[in-house]
């Protein structure tokens, strides 16, 4: 790195104005015809697919890939959206090695899976570039539904409604579609707008209409949609972040990792970001992975993530866990955060403290590690914020701090659906909240016919 490009602190601007663009290409780059061809021909096509029952969208697999091997990839794009209409964006940020790829019978055997996510890409990709539409919408029923946010629960959920021939309005908090697809994923996942082409994508199909700039709580309440709307789905994700409940950290330099992501994902000009020097995440999941390699490919020195448990614990797969430790990571387990050193009301280290295993519980065994930094990023988990939901006459029913939900999305509200990351249950995945919308707007269906 050329002398003199780093600044003290928190900046922007420490890398080649060139390099931005080379870290934050595409992570896994597309397969051409001829990868496609060859890779699909490793596939087995097992008949009872363990790889079919690993995908929580239920996605017929084994049928994509041949249909893929006999050079017809725009059936294969339709196999994949009749279960999956956001197949494209799961392809590209699914953790598949702990999903469909890790039960593959070749990873099994060989130790090496069919590239499942990769050939899903290429044929959600030929459908989607050639604006290939698989489903008409049907006559219209004189129906209509609120949708409480545009990320991937509500975006599957809507389609699906659409299909069906009701009219569908999204409401979204913030000033884009897409949710975690546009706001909450690293850059080099989901590279050239891509979260927006799908979201023109899935509703290409008709009858939804986006509002945003609408939040549930501040611009309406759940009363208002359940007086003017046939039904109602609750898709609005998780919008608190748990706090380190270390001493000083509301001092300068303590960022949410969600934001920061979020603000790169919108971000323009990436050597204007600022990022420290010497970055510490607190955590142990997806975010924090996301949040610690984008900090080093910004341009910090020193990027390390601390997490209170061992390496078998963490939330992010041993492939992310991989990819941090390539782009010079180091991830210290065993660590809690203490206390949050400030100078001049802005961090400068923080403390940590050991921890072990005390019978079945976590405890701290009071020696202390202290790390310079001049950021730190919160990534230890979302919370649901209920309060949206408040002074809209009868309460919904909670469990464990999320909405509860029956097998078919219902909450305890009449008419009142929810799914994705603020229902009970649901495990924070793409793929997840995608089956969740697709399952509740069949009941919702059912129930307006």
């Amino acid at each position: 790195m050329p002398e003199g490009q780093f600044k003290d602190g928190i900046a922007g601007g420490r890398l080649p104005a060139d390099q931005y663009a080379e870290n934050f290409s595409d992570l896994h780059p597309p397969l051409d015809h001829h990868e496609a061809l060859v890779e699909s021909d490793r596939c087995y096509f097992c008949y009872d697919a363990p790889c079919m029952n690993a995908c929580p969208t239920s996605i017929d697999i084994p049928l994509f890939i041949r249909q893929i091997s006999t050079g017809n990839p725009i059936g294969s794009a339709k196999t994949i959206f009749d279960q999956n209409i956001l197949g494209g964006m799961c392809a590209r940020v699914c953790p598949t090695e702990t999903l469909c790829e890790e039960v593959c019978v070749r990873e099994v055997a060989e130790g090496k899976p069919v590239q499942i996510g990769r050939l899903q890409r290429y044929a959600t990709d030929v459908a989607m570039a050639e604006h290939k539409q698989f489903y008409p919408r049907a006559e219209s029923t004189g129906k209509s539904v609120a949708v409480v946010g545009a990320g991937p629960a509500g975006l599957a959920a809507a389609h699906r409604l659409a299909r069906y021939g009701h009219e569908v309005t999204i409401l979204e908090a913030r000033p884009k579609a897409g949710g975690l697809n546009e706001y909450g994923i690293a850059a080099y996942k989901s590279i050239d707008n891509f979260a927006q082409a799908e979201v023109d994508y899935v509703t290409a199909v008709g009858g939804i209409d986006i509002q945003n700039g609408k939040a549930l709580g501040r611009d309406y309440q759940l009363s208002d949609l359940t007086r003017n709307y046939d039904a109602v789905f609750l898709g609005m994700g998780l919008g608190g972040v748990n706090a380190l409940r270390a001493d000083g950290e509301d001092a300068g330099g303590v960022v949410n990792a969600v934001e920061f992501i979020a603000e790169l994902r919108q971000a323009s000009d990436l050597s204007s970001l600022p990022v420290g020097r010497r970055v510490v995440v607190i955590g142990g999941g997806m975010t924090a992975i996301d949040a610690a390699v984008q900090s080093k490919l910004l341009g910090a020195e020193e990027v390390t993530i601390c997490y209170r448990r061992g390496q078998e614990h963490m939330n992010a797969s041993e492939f992310e866990q991989d990819l941090a430790a390539a782009n010079g990571v180091t991830i210290r387990h065993w660590l809690q955060p203490k206390r949050v050193i400030a100078e001049n009301g802005k961090v400068s280290g923080i403390e940590l403290e050991y921890t072990a295993m005390d019978g079945d519980k976590l405890a701290g065994t009071g020696e202390t590690l202290t790390l310079t930094a001049d950021q730190v990023f919160k990534a230890i988990g979302q919370s649901f914020v209920p309060a949206a939901l408040n002074g809209s006459g009868a309460s919904i029913d909670l469990e464990a701090g999320r909405i509860k939900v029956d097998a078919e999305g219902r909450t305890s509200l009449a008419n009142v659906w929810a799914g994705g990351d603020c229902i009970f249950g649901g495990d924070d995945l793409t793929v997840s909240a995608v089956a969740q919308g697709r399952d509740a707007a069949e009941s919702i269906n059912r129930a307006l016919r």
